[in-house]
């Protein structure tokens, strides 16, 4: 075990292999999860199962040999209800050309990761705004697992309202989003999994929903969704505000899992020194990982927070990822035990994920915030859950600031990088209109 120099980390084997096994339960969830976002989509569930867990497999190994971190990757919530409900079902566009989107979007990721970009961009940006679009983002998916629970249903009148609590199905996911809450409150281990579990059981209990009839079986194949994607349809100017929200997010996401997962297992810490690699080739992993992912027929792949479970575990290095990914293998073979899922036990997770994303807002200082900033947090926020589109959101939220410091001629604060994005921002309103 040299390789991973675990001496050096002050760790061991077996401590490496309990920090995998607990990020593994935490991160269980999104296999059952990512099976049901995508298949509302119009993918097959099967296959959408059978990618996850592969990816999330074959990400986390990667992860943990090429960048010696305990840092583990899958589907990325958030981006992968963009592209069910915002892409597909939202702008009609076919799922075989969001997965172009994805493509082209990892790409130009794999690119830039090799390059100073990511410090660039990091430096372009403000952060109030980078913490504004992962807080519009936790709405955004916090909204759509409401609205399929059935918890917030359509009006003419009002557009939105309450929906029928008194319904079986709305009632579990109620009792599904307490747990989900309550289990995450006493941060619990698993604690997504494991409300899911308990819902489950519940619905079958109750009988609102099926008993699985089996519990394990082979692997579903990938064959209807592998290299599925069609790269040249989404190799148009309409769709290219939509593959750089694509980049910036994932790119937002991944540095800011690492920023904090880093922060407390003291990783990445000779980066400005250029001694310590770990952090640049942890990017190269997920960039990477996207480009694989939508291969293999799911969208955006990335670092997941939930590996600082395994931290807090005692994981330093990479053999945590590794364990991690090892694990997962036993999700390919419970595909029986995914289906019979009850819905409302797998979307309560989304509200939660939603609400954690959200407390970044809880991070800016609106008291000291220029008019500017908060003008466009609050477009920001506002316009993806009611656009249903992060793209709008990002969109608006940069036009906004950009427009507000050309007026108060505070040109000081607009840079190259924000001009670039407030530019493409513009395209993409010009080019739905």
């Amino acid at each position: 075990m040299g390789y991973f120099k675990l001496k050096q980390h002050q760790t061991n084997i077996k401590t490496e292999f309990t920090a995998g096994f607990t990020t593994f339960l935490t991160m269980l969830y999104i296999v059952p999860v990512n099976g049901f976002i995508l298949s509302d989509a119009g993918l097959p569930m099967d296959a959408v199962v059978t990618a996850t867990a592969l990816i999330t497999i074959l990400a986390t190994l990667f992860s943990g040999v090429w960048s010696n971190t305990p840092i583990a990757m899958s589907v990325g919530m958030g981006l992968n209800a963009y592209f069910s409900y915002g892409l597909v079902l939202g702008m009609k566009i076919p799922w075989q050309t969001a997965l172009g989107i994805v493509f082209l979007s990892g790409v130009i990721f794999v690119v830039l990761s090799f390059t100073n970009f990511r410090v660039w961009i990091m430096t372009s940006i403000p952060l109030n705004l980078r913490r504004a679009i992962s807080a519009g983002i936790g709405t955004f998916i916090a909204f759509i697992g409401l609205k399929q629970m059935g918890m917030i249903v359509s009006s003419e009148a009002t557009l939105v309202k309450l929906g029928d609590f008194s319904h079986p199905q709305v009632i579990l996911g109620l009792v599904g989003l307490l747990l989900a809450f309550a289990l995450h409150a006493y941060k619990i281990k698993g604690a997504f999994i494991y409300s899911i579990a308990l819902t489950s059981v519940i619905a079958w209990l109750f009988a609102i929903e099926s008993l699985p009839q089996e519990i394990v079986s082979f692997p579903a194949s990938v064959a209807p969704i592998f290299l599925k994607l069609d790269i040249t349809e989404a190799l148009t100017l309409s769709l290219f505000p939509v593959i750089i929200t694509f980049l910036i997010t994932d790119m937002f996401d991944t540095l800011g899992t690492l920023t904090g997962v880093g922060s407390r297992a003291n990783l990445f810490q000779d980066e400005k020194n250029k001694e310590d690699k770990s952090l640049q080739k942890t990017l190269e992993a997920d960039a990477i990982a996207t480009v694989g992912g939508s291969l293999l027929g799911v969208s955006t792949t990335t670092s997941f927070v939930e590996s600082a479970s395994g931290v807090e575990a005692g994981g330093r290095t990479g053999l945590t990822a590794v364990f991690t990914a090892l694990f997962f293998v036993t999700t390919l073979f419970m595909l029986p035990l995914f289906k019979a899922i009850p819905s409302n036990a797998i979307y309560p997770v989304l509200v939660v994920v939603g609400v954690l994303m959200f407390t970044e807002l809880g991070k800016i200082n609106f008291k000291k915030m220029d008019f500017a900033t908060s003008s466009a947090t609050f477009f920001i926020v506002l316009m993806m859950p009611l656009t249903f589109s992060i793209t709008n959101g990002i969109a608006a939220g940069f036009v906004m600031y950009t427009l507000i410091k050309l007026v108060k001629k505070e040109l000081s604060d607009l840079n190259i990088g924000i001009v670039l994005i407030t530019l493409i921002s513009l395209l993409a309103f010009i080019l739905q209109g």
